[in-house]
């Protein structure tokens, strides 16, 4: 992954003096894992969850608070705060700060919003399908999530069917076996490179 962590830290600051990378797709397409591996091979970037974001009562009507603690302090130079939400006591907890570092990965689903796309450096999409995605998002948080996910599936579909991340997608993540492999996304705008293998070895990957 250090040579697409090199073309990442190659592009022009897109948020104040941050390239912002969004990794965006469904739940459950493994989001999490390749932003802490890419976070890894760009010398452990910062990585804001959105699942930091977003509460119970607002699963994705949270722009405004990114926008007004993260994204509004980044474009002036400035550390952002943002008080990390918790799912399980279902309140927000103290505020966590984010430096204005080089490059930042943004993860979760929404990360590739229309809201948030001007501020973006570049948008990667998990290329997994939506029922493999939550099939995988029910069997790792188990029974006692079923109603959530329920409610989750209708919000998520809700969601991409009104504002949809995919087609602005500059580079499509596909996990193989043998790690990740990288395809040029819908908007088309890293050129024609052909498709990328990266291994499971974060040193090694592309």
């Amino acid at each position: 992954m250090q040579n697409l962590a090199t073309r990442l830290r190659r592009l022009p600051p897109s948020c104040g003096p941050v390239r912002l990378i969004a990794v965006d797709g469904h739940a459950g397409s493994g989001k999490s894992t390749f932003a802490g591996q890419l976070a890894r091979a760009l010398g452990d970037a910062p990585v804001l969850h959105l699942d930091d974001i977003a509460s119970h009562d607002e699963l994705f009507e949270w722009t405004e608070r990114l926008l007004a603690q993260v994204i509004e302090p980044f474009t002036r130079g400035e550390v952002a705060h943002y008080s990390p939400y918790d799912w399980r006591a279902r309140h927000f907890g103290p505020p966590v700060a984010v430096p204005p570092a080089p490059v930042v990965v943004v993860e979760g689903v929404g990360a590739g919003r229309r809201a948030l796309r001007p501020h973006l450096a570049r948008l990667l999409w998990m290329e997994l399908p939506h029922e493999e995605s939550w099939n995988r998002g029910r069997s790792r948080d188990g029974a006692e999530q079923r109603e959530f996910w329920d409610g989750w599936v209708r919000a998520e579909q809700r969601h991409f069917a009104e504002d949809p991340s995919r087609p602005f997608a500059d580079l499509l993540v596909r996990q193989s076996g043998k790690g990740y492999e990288l395809l040029p996304g819908p908007a088309g705008t890293v050129g024609p490179d052909q498709a990328i293998t990266l291994g499971d070895d974060p040193s090694a990957m592309c």
